[in-house]
């Protein structure tokens, strides 16, 4: 008899949200990957599935590696999601255009003191090969 375990897990993956559906046969894994666009809620995921499950394109099988299934404490799997819900970093579109803005404005900043690091440093060195020239010069 085939032991099959399958999951779904919906994510943000910028710009749009994704579902990836894992299914392991026989110790073999196939992955697919699913768009949804807008954040779905669960009776769509669950239509999708149901109406578009022949349609569903898996990555070629790939040796599975074997985890164990633990009992988890259910306190601390509920700290977990709520952390993994907390991380969800900035919400809106347009703070995440401000975030993508003032990340731009860092490397630029970077850039611009790298070069004017390097700059110095070649400056410096031009005036200790005139000293060292100088010194010299006499003879």
């Amino acid at each position: 008899m085939d032991k099959v375990r399958i999951s779904l897990t919906v994510f943000f993956e910028d710009p749009f949200w994704v579902g990836v559906y894992e299914r392991v046969t026989n110790e073999k894994l196939e992955v697919s990957k699913i768009v949804f666009g807008a954040e779905p809620k669960d009776y769509e995921v669950y239509q999708y599935l149901l109406v578009n499950w022949s349609q569903l394109r898996f990555s070629p099988p790939v040796e599975a590696f074997a985890r164990e299934q633990t009992k988890i404490n259910p306190k601390r799997m509920q700290r977990a999601i709520q952390r993994q819900l907390g991380d969800t970093g900035v919400g809106t579109k347009a703070q995440q255009a401000l975030k993508l803005k003032q990340e731009q404005n860092k490397m630029e900043r970077k850039a611009c003191n790298r070069k004017k690091r390097e700059a110095e440093k070649e400056r410096q060195f031009e005036l200790r090969q005139i000293k060292k020239k100088a010194k010299h010069r006499g003879r």
